[in-house]
């Protein structure tokens, strides 16, 4: 370089101002100076720690946390009877099998016993049933002789035609006799019951049950056997032989289904009880 050429150089750089260093803003150079700079583990273990868990993860790895530590005790648990079993002595086992056997045989026995127990609640049960049965059967059948109850069964319906007036109290009263004899069950004349106190009276011209008056003709509903009922009113002298003499007409027809459906209140006896306890 010649005279010329440094002399211009020089006057360039007084012209020239001086070159000033980039300025940094003062929050990024204290940020610089406060926090230094991470690895990347060291982010790793910021990310990782401390943990962030919610209730719903807490409370599913409590439950985990139980379930491993029961299976481990039970595991634990059959090792050592396991193992305890494999070391026992041959007179040990033989008393344990013992000790088994009698408990297996004490529980057949209470097994047993329960059993039994059971079939006699069954049987007490079953007969306190039948027992009940048969007292409504023996109510409903006492009730059918007092004339408490209704009743309906196969039988006959007599009816004796009285036109002129000769038929009397004791020949209706010979008829429901017969009947009786004959197996009847249940007997209704002209609406009003029979029972086994049952008279008949005279009452002028008509005739009085129990003091109920009835006129003719005379309907006999009459509950029994048909078969046994119809021979022993139409017997040789008998009841309707009887009242065709006294020029009365007498029908008998049978039936299915005879209806007895008056009724008579029970009277309580007013010195009679019952002598059973």
């Amino acid at each position: 370089m010649n005279d010329k050429d440094e002399a211009q150089e020089n006057r360039l750089r007084r012209e020239l101002p001086a070159e000033v260093p980039a300025q940094v803003p003062r929050a990024e150079v204290a940020e610089q100076v406060s926090e230094p700079r991470l690895t990347g583990r060291q982010r790793l273990a910021q990310g990782l720690w401390p943990p962030r868990v919610s209730r719903a993860q807490l409370i599913v790895a409590l439950l985990l946390f139980g379930l491993g530590f029961g299976l481990a005790v039970q595991v634990a648990s059959n090792s050592d009877g396991d193992s305890a079993l494999r070391g026992a002595r041959q007179e040990d086992l033989v008393r344990i099998l013992d000790e088994l056997d009698d408990r297996t045989q004490r529980l057949e026995d209470e097994k047993r016993d329960l059993e039994e127990q059971r079939d006699e609640l069954e049987n007490s049960s079953d007969q306190a049933e039948e027992a009940r049965k048969q007292r409504v059967e023996k109510e409903r059948q006492l009730g059918i002789l007092a004339g408490t109850v209704a009743a309906q069964g196969p039988g006959i319906t007599m009816t004796i035609e009285d036109t002129k007036g000769t038929v009397e109290a004791h020949m209706l009263l010979d008829a429901v006799q017969e009947l009786r004899a004959a197996g009847a069950e249940a007997i209704q004349v002209n609406g009003v019951r029979v029972v086994a106190g049952t008279y008949l009276t005279e009452s002028g011209e008509s005739v009085s049950v129990d003091g109920n008056k009835i006129n003719a003709p005379y309907r006999f509903k009459v509950i029994g056997k048909p078969q046994d009922l119809e021979p022993a009113l139409n017997i040789p002298g008998g009841v309707v032989q009887m009242l065709e003499k006294e020029q009365a007409t007498v029908t008998v027809a049978r039936s299915d289904k005879i209806v007895v459906d008056a009724l008579r209140v029970a009277k309580r006896p007013d010195y009679a009880r019952s002598s059973s306890p």
